[in-house]
């Protein structure tokens, strides 16, 4: 991956950055940072928005725009949302249950296979958090202050069709449930569909 590829990836999973924190993390002066955000800028990928977050001149963050979301794969999104409205119109409201519920069983078969041998609850994450990425999620874990897991992904792959029928979000918060195991709960406190720039799970043990 080059810088300016690298740049929008680390925007994209860490949220907006100012020019001095990319520089730190790319390994470049702040002036070649600014370099590589105002190219991306000028083709329409990124945008910013000045923070004052301390006293003092705001600090500049920069964040993608819709253009630079789109970069990164959808999964043939048009096709997707095409094939949803012929489901819909075709079988109904029941047919696309039948279809997400396939869809659901396939993949809980899938990642429970891939959490096979994982005992504690930070292996589990781990493995599910593998299987997610594989999957396009750009999906990482973290350790919350109360010492939950948080399970976030930084892109979704099917965001269209998930915009299009809001039962593909509800189906993977009940299928992460089933595979994590009863010893947990978990829960949605971040979701792009409102507006978040990513989706984040809340796991903790019970």
């Amino acid at each position: 991956m080059n810088t300016a590829d690298q740049t929008l990836f680390l925007i994209k999973t860490r949220g907006p950055q100012t020019a001095q924190q990319l520089a730190a993390l790319l390994d470049l002066t702040s002036m070649g940072a600014r370099r590589q955000l105002e190219a991306w800028q000028e083709k329409g990928m990124l945008t910013y928005e000045d923070v004052a977050d301390k006293p003092g001149r705001p600090s500049r963050r920069w964040l993608l725009t819709e253009a630079g979301h789109a970069r990164f794969p959808d999964r043939h999104a048009d096709l997707t949302v095409q094939l949803i409205d012929q489901v819909r119109q075709l079988f109904g409201d029941a047919g696309l249950d039948k279809l997400i519920a396939s869809r659901e069983q396939a993949s809980e078969q899938q990642y429970r296979q891939h959490l096979a041998g994982a005992r504690a609850l930070p292996d589990r994450v781990a493995a599910l958090v593998q299987a997610r990425s594989v999957e396009g999620y750009m999906a990482e874990v973290q350790t919350a202050d109360d010492g939950a897991l948080l399970l976030i992904e930084n892109h979704c792959p099917i965001c269209a069709a998930a915009r299009q029928c809001q039962q593909f979000c509800r189906s993977e918060l009940d299928l992460f449930q089933r595979v994590l195991g009863s010893d947990c709960s978990v829960g949605r406190v971040e979701h792009m569909l409102n507006g978040a720039r990513r989706c984040v799970y809340i796991i903790k043990s019970v």
